[in-house]
């Protein structure tokens, strides 16, 4: 059975954006599986919200899952997106630290915490959270250019 340190061992070296794909996918399903079908359910349930536009019922699906399973990651993260959907900032960036405090590595935590701090105007720490990216997956999509973005501005503001 692959694990995630062998997804991510993986995608450290892939160059390739097929490949880049077929290990992110492979991760998310690792992320996407609480090993518990009932909770399994709100996490779908949860998702459908998400994509039906419904984000409060997403977040109380996904706040189910937290309740139920607080070491669970990809509930926090999956909440951290209901309410950055909704506006609600704050909110999506508690849910991006305890995403983080479970699994350091989870790239599409970093990417929207970068996406909320360049929203603030806060550049300087988007581009560390970008770095920190960077050496999880260095070819993550639009990786390079978003670094490379940030640094002319935090140069031009020095």
């Amino acid at each position: 059975m692959t694990t995630l340190d062998d997804l991510f061992a993986r995608l450290q070296e892939a160059e390739a954006p097929a490949e880049i794909e077929a290990l992110q996918s492979g991760i998310w399903q690792l992320w996407l599986t609480t090993g518990d079908q009932a909770l399994d359910k709100h996490l779908e349930a949860g998702m459908r919200a998400l994509s039906a536009g419904d984000y409060t019922r997403a977040i109380a699906d996904f706040t189910f899952l937290i309740d139920n399973r607080p070491d669970f990651a990809e509930g926090w993260n999956k909440r951290a997106t209901a309410h950055y959907m909704r506006g609600e900032y704050r909110a999506s960036l508690l849910d991006i630290t305890e995403t983080l405090r479970r699994e350091p590595r989870h790239f599409g935590a970093l990417s929207g915490w970068a996406i909320i701090l360049r929203m603030l105007g806060e550049d300087r720490s988007a581009l560390r959270v970008l770095q920190r990216l960077a050496k999880i997956c260095p070819h993550f999509p639009g990786l390079q250019t978003q670094l490379r973005d940030l640094r002319d501005r935090t140069d031009e503001e020095q």
